[in-house]
């Protein structure tokens, strides 16, 4: 005796007769909704989440910090250079040139004595405070006679006494 053919689904093999088969198979893991098969499902608690970028940003925070940084570290080492030829850092033979025409702040720095600007020459220099313009003269001349300027500077606790000529 033959049996006929299963009910549905005529290409269906080795499957028992009573047995229904879905129209058509769940795609892309996404449960099948009915009345939309073979399309996912807009929103809800399945919808994709997108990738975690995978290299780190910096915020705008960090970001400041760095550019303060580099800015305090600028603002230091111009400093630093240009303070090396300030009439603190001569030396007795040095060459100095008056940046100013204040008396009060004369503005001293230390050029090459080959320099057009060379004005004056170190006679002696001398560490501590000297308060009057008499106290100074007077330890000027008795370093160096032939001085012709004495230039006090004081604070920052670098105080010292220049006595200076013109250079010819």
């Amino acid at each position: 005796m033959t049996t006929p053919p299963p009910q549905g689904n005529p290409f269906a093999q080795n499957q028992p007769a009573g047995q229904p088969q879905a129209p058509y198979p769940p795609q892309g893991g996404y449960p099948q909704q009915p009345g939309q098969p073979g399309f996912p499902p807009q929103g809800g608690p399945y919808a994709p989440v997108p990738p975690q970028p995978s290299g780190r940003k910096l915020s705008f925070k960090t970001i400041k910090n760095i550019v303060i940084v580099i800015a305090v570290a600028g603002i230091a080492i111009g400093g630093w250079i240009t303070s090396r030829d300030d009439a603190n850092t001569a030396a007795v033979g040095d060459c100095m040139h008056r940046g100013s025409t204040s008396d009060n702040n004369p503005d001293l720095e230390v050029v090459k004595c080959s320099d057009a600007k060379a004005q004056y020459v170190v006679l002696a220099k001398i560490e501590g405070s000297f308060l009057t313009d008499t106290l100074a003269s007077s330890k000027c001349e008795a370093e160096a006679k032939d001085f012709q300027y004495s230039y006090t500077e004081s604070g920052d606790g670098k105080d010292f006494l220049l006595c200076l000529k013109d250079k010819k």
